[in-house]
């Protein structure tokens, strides 16, 4: 089974898509997806589904949920098998696939794959080369782990409770990913490659507003800049222009900042990256 939940949710059993269109199922399907392989609590998913007051029967409803989600599955088993004589001894059914345990669900597809999964394998090689200095790996396999990012978690599902909680977990990851990436790219001088990249990456809110300071510690003021423009043209709300000096204009404060120095104070900052200005 093939989960991804960084964007859109999109699961496939054998290459059929097993997501229904409908709401509540979807939702359920997605707390399942998130935590697949382990039993979720009947309680849990109702708790997901109906937050404040839950309808009397709201246990039914669920597994009638379960049970359309498990007639997607049997017709991804189907495609599967249509080519064979028949069902062989020992073939997963979709009875199996999410299966009713005492307490709860699970689903399993038994190799499943998710992206969210690889995100953070990605990530957490990428904070242990970081760890020994090794710059080069770190920046390349925290891009991988970036690079899954299809949009927003869970895109187009409705959260309740449990699955936003684990939404905000994914954001957060991705955002100290976002700024670990950022920090080993700037400490090997790779302004250009940042300046080409940035535009391609979410780069979240709280993240954007830090990222002047640290920019504005780059030995080549000049590809902080570009840098930093190309984040701003990345934006959907409101642009803010960074206009070049002697424009006539007022600068943007990292404008001001950058070209504030006198070129021989400029020429003398340090390395890329320093200690107050950690984007962790």
């Amino acid at each position: 089974m093939d989960i991804k939940v960084l964007g859109v949710l999109t699961v496939t059993e054998s290459g059929t898509p097993v997501a229904p269109a409908a709401a509540e199922p979807r939702q359920v399907l997605a707390l399942l997806a998130m935590l697949a392989g382990r039993v979720v609590p009947t309680g849990l998913l109702i708790e997901e589904v109906w937050p404040g007051e839950r309808p009397h029967q709201a246990k039914h409803m669920l597994q009638s949920y379960v049970g359309q989600l498990r007639e997607h599955l049997a017709v991804a088993l189907r495609d599967r098998g249509r080519n064979a004589a028949g069902r062989g001894r020992g073939e997963r059914q979709a009875a199996d696939l999410l299966a009713a345990l005492p307490g709860g669900y699970r689903l399993d597809g038994g190799q499943d794959t998710c992206d969210a999964w690889e995100f953070e394998r990605s990530v957490g090689a990428g904070y242990r080369a970081m760890a020994t200095g090794d710059l080069d790996t770190a920046a390349r396999r925290l891009r991988e782990a970036l690079g899954l990012w299809r949009g927003e978690p869970f895109a187009d599902v409705v959260p309740g409770p449990h699955l936003g909680a684990q939404i905000e977990r994914l954001r957060q990851s991705r955002e100290r990913a976002t700024g670990q990436w950022i920090e080993a790219e700037l400490r090997m001088g790779r302004y250009r490659e940042l300046a080409v990249d940035l535009p391609t990456l979410h780069i979240p809110g709280r993240l954007r507003e830090r990222l002047p300071a640290l920019l504005n510690q780059c030995g080549d003021p000049g590809q902080a800049l570009a840098a930093y423009q190309q984040l701003l043209r990345q934006d959907a709300a409101p642009r803010v222009t960074v206009t070049h000096p002697g424009a006539g204009h007022d600068r943007h404060p990292f404008d001001r900042a950058l070209y504030g120095r006198r070129p021989a104070e400029a020429a003398r900052r340090p390395h890329p990256i320093g200690s107050g200005a950690s984007l962790r």
